[in-house]
């Protein structure tokens, strides 16, 4: 009884239009930035090394190289302030999580891509 009040409750969070992309794939996430009064579209990008949770929770981990420093970041896929998700390109991977690539740079860090 509780759990299926919880699930109809937690249908209405879920964003009917959260993107389509797996792990491995390189994304552009637009992330809606608030400052002050202000809103603006900030574009994030990398590979996404992992997704975790599921339903209205559900998050996944997007990760880049900036400045030849490894950067990662968090974010709710049901989210308002995720505008949208582009898939640049598809890898094929053989893996939940990539966290191998935290490791790894330059040519070893590449993925195998699916054309």
């Amino acid at each position: 009884m509780k759990k299926a009040l919880l699930q109809k409750i937690e249908q209405t969070q879920v964003n009917a239009s959260a993107p389509s992309f797996k792990i491995g794939d390189s994304v552009r996430v637009h992330v809606k930035i608030r400052e002050g009064d202000k809103e603006r579209i900030q574009v994030y990008g990398g590979t996404v090394i992992a997704r975790d949770g599921g339903g209205a929770n559900e998050t996944f981990t997007v990760r880049r190289v900036s400045f030849g420093e490894g950067v990662e970041r968090v974010f709710p896929l049901h989210s308002p302030y995720v505008a949208k998700v582009e898939v640049e390109r598809s890898a094929s991977v053989r893996r939940a999580k990539l966290y191998y690539l935290r490791e790894r740079t330059g040519k070893s860090a590449r993925l195998k891509e699916v054309r």
